[in-house]
């Protein structure tokens, strides 16, 4: 296969993927086309868990068999057990494909390489590796899930060139500009379920949906307000009251006041009731979205409630925004808080650093990288 363009036509197969943004849960997102001569005749995408594979979908989609000399590209491994859909491997070598080309290796341990190997047996060509990173970065929350059994926490900032999300008096809309907010919504779309806390939601009122395309899409909504106090008032957060078109959970302390829980649960607002700070508070955070299938959680704000997460080092990604602007100022709210940092070794990395620029804008985003003292203090290897 030499002078083929692999990386054009796995790139294609990639935008296929892509078609299931935020709609596979818990499965990856995977793509797959057929080309035949040169020339893409076929191409299909994994849409739902339960539903089928990409695979299958393209070879559906051509709905005949693919010519002699023709290449399957997919950009992920193919799967080789059956769990709800039959593997995937065995459709390939049914309809006498000879030539496989793969993105990304599946994640999962207990599975990775077995596809190619049960492939290279039946004496198909396999070349992997192609557009590895951008194929597994496809799947951030997947590959989290997969490898570790615990919910992906990512939080997400918008700051200034000095960090700072808001200015001394509060204000902070917007700091950054249009097109990066539009791919805040487009990765807020991707996540199963978004967070806030409750000090966000008194003062902005956030909807916390992604709006994109001039539709509107509600994940779960995790609003973190161990008091209850959102519920308080006389007028309940907007959030609340669309509790009937999307699920919002109020994550609590271990005693909710039970007049406002009421309340609440009246409104269609489910309340978890957790432990006090601690270990025990986030074990029981990611087995509570682990069990309602929250494979993936974006924390949006605000300040305080990502601190809290990062310093029990319980925060695993992070999409950093950032403006060309800054205040200079000390008094200006900072994006995340904690104690002194006084060397260098005692910074947080982010591994697997991803960039985009966004109008004026720029995105950072990547795996939190913990130093050494604080990865031990959280009880991380």
């Amino acid at each position: 296969m030499s002078g083929v363009n692999h990386q054009a036509f796995m790139q294609r197969a990639l935008e296929a993927a892509r078609r299931g943004w935020g709609d596979t849960h818990p499965n990856p997102m995977v793509g797959a086309i057929i080309v035949e001569d040169g020339r893409v005749v076929a191409d299909g995408f994994h849409a739902r868990a339960g539903e089928p594979h990409a695979e299958v979908m393209a070879l559906r989609n051509l709905g005949r068999k693919p010519a002699p000399g023709a290449t399957f590209y997919v950009t992920l491994e193919p799967c080789s057990t059956t769990g709800r859909t039959p593997p995937c491997v065995e459709a390939i070598m049914r309809v006498g494909l000879r030539r496989v080309v793969v993105g990304a290796t599946d994640p999962n341990p207990r599975h990775a390489g077995r596809g190619f190997e049960i492939l290279r047996k039946a004496g198909v060509e396999v070349t992997s590796g192609v557009m590895a990173e951008e194929c597994a970065d496809l799947n951030l929350i997947f590959n989290h899930w997969i490898t570790t059994g615990r919910p992906l926490f990512a939080g997400k900032i918008a700051t200034t060139l000095d960090g700072r999300v808001a200015t001394r008096a509060g204000e902070s809309q917007w700091i950054t500009g249009a097109a990066a907010r539009r791919d805040a919504m487009r990765w807020r779309r991707l996540f199963p379920a978004v967070g806030a806390g409750a000090g966000t939601v008194l003062a902005d009122n956030p909807r916390l949906t992604s709006r994109m395309g001039g539709s509107e899409w509600r994940p779960t909504r995790l609003i973190f307000d161990r008091s209850l106090r959102t519920a308080a008032g006389k007028k309940v957060p907007r959030v609340y009251g669309d509790a009937g078109m999307g699920k919002v959970i109020v994550v609590s302390g271990p005693a909710p006041e039970k007049k406002l829980r009421a309340k609440l649960e009246k409104l269609g607002v489910g309340v978890w009731a957790l432990p006090a700070d601690g270990p025990k508070y986030f074990t029981a955070l990611r087995e509570k979205c682990a069990a309602a299938g929250l494979t993936g959680v974006l924390l949006e704000g605000g300040p305080g409630l990502l601190s809290a997460f990062l310093a029990a080092g319980e925060l695993d990604y992070l999409f950093a925004y950032r403006a060309p602007k800054f205040f200079a100022d000390t008094e200006a709210k900072a994006a995340l808080t904690g104690p002194a940092r006084p060397k260098l070794a005692d910074a947080y990395t982010l591994a697997e650093a991803r960039h985009a620029i966004l109008g004026d804008d720029q995105l950072v985003r990547g795996r939190i990288v913990y130093p050494k003292a604080a990865a031990k203090k959280a009880g991380k290897k």
